[in-house]
């Protein structure tokens, strides 16, 4: 009596999880995120077969990753056939997705964000048209750890303060919003790992933001427009990401051609101590530091 108790439970013990069809397993992971199919997968063997899945995969990729996998490799994708079959696997494809994608000489990247399944995309100071950005008097390029891509413009003085940039890119339908990262003073240098110069945040250094505020502006092909402005009075030595506006890219995979800019132009002052690090594009709600919205 007692051994077949214990047999018994046995048994019941055995059959559990481990005895999960895979298909049902996979219908688990559908409704998940992918961090969570990834911790699954190593649950039992149903799980991981079907964390393999392509179907499991491609429900976790944007609509058109095939025009993004046409920068992965170092090219930029000019059309090509939506239909044509990749010989990688979709959860390679996403993988890869997810790292960062450099383009345009390295000046840009984006990359997959995994908690939204959405798109994000950097763009460096160097893909910004920014006014004087070549006379040293006014702009200094400083490397620094405390960019993405290494180096950032710290305006030392100007009168006509103006950072304009364009994208033109296929973003997967969805609503974004765009931001300037910025920071009042200078960043910490990249070889010593300690402030540029000690000097960097002193009264004077960070001048005429407080004269009047900055303004932003970002406009879409199809006629989405905003327009906010802001002083520039946080505290000095803190990231920020300016909010510039928000766009809403359509579910029909055509390009999204925007334009924006952040301008403080008044000639009866001058304004410095400010870096300029690089504009940020993030499915709307998603943000990793603190954000200044203007009205």
């Amino acid at each position: 009596m007692g051994a077949g108790a214990s047999d018994l439970a046995v048994e019941e013990a055995s059959s559990g999880l481990g005895d999960m069809p895979e298909l049902c397993a996979a219908e688990v992971l559908l409704r998940l995120g992918a961090p969570d199919i990834c911790r699954l997968a190593g649950l039992n063997h149903a799980f991981r077969s079907a964390g393999a899945a392509d179907f499991v995969w491609e429900a976790k990729l944007p609509e058109n990753y095939r025009y993004l996998m046409g920068f992965v490799d170092g090219g930029e994708e000019k059309g090509g056939d939506p239909g044509q079959k990749s010989a990688v696997g979709k959860k390679e494809v996403y993988a890869r997705l997810a790292k960062a994608v450099r383009f345009d000489d390295g000046k840009r990247e984006f990359w997959l964000e995994k908690s939204t399944g959405m798109i994000c995309m950097a763009l460096s100071s160097k893909a910004l048209v920014i006014t004087g950005i070549d006379d040293r008097r006014y702009w200094a390029h400083m490397p620094t750890t405390e960019s993405r891509f290494h180096s950032v413009e710290y305006l030392q003085q100007i009168w006509w303060f103006e950072v304009v940039g364009e994208i033109d890119f296929r973003f997967p339908a969805g609503t974004y919003s765009l931001y300037f990262r910025l920071r009042l003073g200078k960043p910490v240098s990249k070889h010593s790992g300690r402030r540029v110069s000690s000097g960097a945040d002193k009264k004077g250094s960070i001048h005429g933001w407080d004269r009047k505020p900055v303004r932003f502006q970002l406009s879409t092909s199809d006629g989405q427009n905003a327009v906010s402005q802001r002083y520039l009075d946080d505290e000095p030595g803190s990231w920020a990401l300016y909010h510039a506006g928000d766009f809403v890219a359509s579910e029909h995979g055509r390009p999204v051609r925007l334009k924006f800019s952040m301008a403080q132009i008044d000639c009866t002052h001058t304004k410095g101590g400010l870096c300029v690090d690089s504009v940020l594009v993030y499915p709307k709600g998603f943000r990793t530091e603190k954000v200044v919205v203007g009205v």
